[in-house]
């Protein structure tokens, strides 16, 4: 994948932090970087890319969004989290999940097919 079509952000913020892996999807990168162009502030990666034998997408009864590449964590909270949820529902990402209690606080956002789950979801 050629990184330089993505300027804000480095193929080690995507890594699998159970492998090292870096296996993004280039046309939801170009959708992450759409967004953070919009957004005009820099974004935290907290997740990228997960293999499937990551401790989270193991204990799942099957592999989820991160695994193919089309899904990204950002970590956010507060006034910043509304603005970056409405440019992602403004842009029509296929799923967004919504973690904003307690620590860890975050944005999931994806392009992943799957029929069999909400659009919108909170954690």
């Amino acid at each position: 994948m050629d990184w330089g079509r993505y300027p804000n952000f480095k193929a080690s913020e995507f890594a699998c932090s159970h492998c090292g892996k870096v296996d993004m999807d280039a046309d939801f990168m170009f959708r992450l970087q759409t967004l953070r162009t919009r957004y005009n502030k820099p974004i935290k990666i907290s997740s990228g890319y997960r293999c499937p034998d990551h401790p989270i997408e193991v204990k799942k009864s099957s592999s989820g969004a991160h695994t193919t590449g089309k899904a990204a964590d950002i970590a956010v909270q507060g006034a910043e989290a509304h603005r970056i949820l409405m440019l992602a529902l403004d842009m029509n990402f296929k799923g967004v999940g919504v973690q904003q209690k307690g620590t860890g606080r975050f944005i999931h956002l994806d392009d992943w097919d799957n029929p069999n789950r909400p659009t919108v979801w909170s954690y």
